[in-house]
């Protein structure tokens, strides 16, 4: 998966793939999507997507690596365009705002992606080496800390927002909108709380 652009329009990472390497990546990555629409995500394997997309499990396996390696392409783009916002877009979830304003922006909108990407996002955590080493979770968990940071929150920023990113953990907010059937509003209430009171109290 892609990390956090270097400036606003400038994505990292290798030269551009060939114009037939990337038509192929699109036609696997739609057939993978149409399993997940008729299955779910765990129905998604290696094996049901070469066949389903007529090519030969090698060259799945080439293209991906893993079944890891797949679903974290599947969010990139959402994921990419999501850290766009929050790094380089508008205030208050970008730049320009003040550091209260953009954690209460940030939880917001996260809560609001995990909603919509959320058994897409569980799938690509479980599916890696550690739920908490994902892309997202490190750069969303470094976005806290340096707007607490901003905010002088003391002491270990740091660990404080690891407190914070739990509470925005995908399985927790998913299980409280399935299971207790909390709303997203709720949610962002609840979030908009905590972040005034940890920063009030520090």
């Amino acid at each position: 998966m892609r990390s956090i652009p270097l400036g606003p329009g400038i994505a990292p990472g290798p030269a551009p793939e060939r114009s037939d390497a990337a038509r192929n990546r699109e036609r696997l990555l739609g057939a993978a999507r149409e399993l997940i629409r008729e299955g779910g995500t765990a129905c998604l394997t290696m094996d049901l997507l070469a066949k389903h997309a007529g090519v030969g499990k090698g060259t799945v396996f080439r293209r991906f690596g893993s079944r890891s390696g797949l679903l974290l392409a599947l969010l990139d783009d959402s994921e990419s365009a999501f850290q766009a916002r929050f790094m380089f877009g508008p205030a208050p979830l970008g730049p320009g705002a003040a550091p209260l304003n953009r954690l209460v922006a940030y939880g917001t909108e996260r809560i609001r992606y995990v909603v919509e990407f959320g058994d897409l996002v569980l799938a690509a955590e479980k599916s890696s080496p550690g739920r908490f080493e994902v892309p997202a979770a490190v750069l969303g968990q470094r976005h806290i800390d340096m707007l607490l940071r901003q905010s002088g929150f003391e002491p270990e920023p740091w660990l404080m927002a690891g407190a914070l990113s739990a509470t925005l953990d995908p399985e927790r907010i998913l299980g409280l909108v399935r299971r207790d059937r909390v709303s997203t509003e709720r949610l962002a209430a609840s979030w908009r709380d905590l972040v005034t009171r940890v920063l009030a109290g520090a």
